[in-house]
């Protein structure tokens, strides 16, 4: 079974489709996510593939099958502070641009795009690789998987 065919119908049930584009509805959401970054003092960026995932997906309460008051809440701007300084951190060690797309309900863990479109997990206890792309990083999710260390990723 691929990634699209085990993800596409958990998408559906919580309101995504093909075509789903909200990027006129979140503006307030990056602005918020942008200042807040930049009164960190590590200002971000957006980019295509960030601006993609959110379009697609933004504003989804996203729970897993396996434990539904767990939920993947796609929303850039809930974070912590001093977030815009982890990211930054993971952003040099990947030597590309990540951007918040989203958090996870139990831990507080923020969801990260770079700007090839690959997704990561900044998790309390570190930052996680999810996937090459949406589709594997929700897959990855539903499945209840490991997760890879970033650093695998960092060059």
């Amino acid at each position: 079974m691929t990634h699209e065919a085990t993800v596409r119908p958990w998408l559906r049930e919580h309101g995504w489709y093909p075509g789903r584009d909200v990027r006129d509805r979140i503006g307030e959401h990056l602005a918020f996510r942008l200042h807040e970054a930049e009164r960190q003092g590590f200002p971000l960026t957006t980019f295509a593939a960030a601006l993609g995932f959110l379009g697609s997906y933004g504003l989804l309460r996203l729970p897993y099958r396996a434990a539904p008051e767990i939920a993947l809440v796609v929303r850039p701007d809930v974070g912590y502070e001093g977030d815009a300084e982890d990211f930054a951190e993971l952003g040099g060690n990947l030597r590309r641009p990540v951007f918040p797309v989203g958090y996870e309900t139990s831990e507080g863990g923020i969801v990260l795009v770079d700007d090839l479109g690959r997704v990561f997990y900044q998790h309390p206890t570190g930052p996680y690789f999810l996937g090459h792309d949406a589709y594997e990083a929700f897959a990855r999710r539903l499945s209840g998987s490991a997760l890879p260390d970033a650093e695998d990723f960092y060059v």
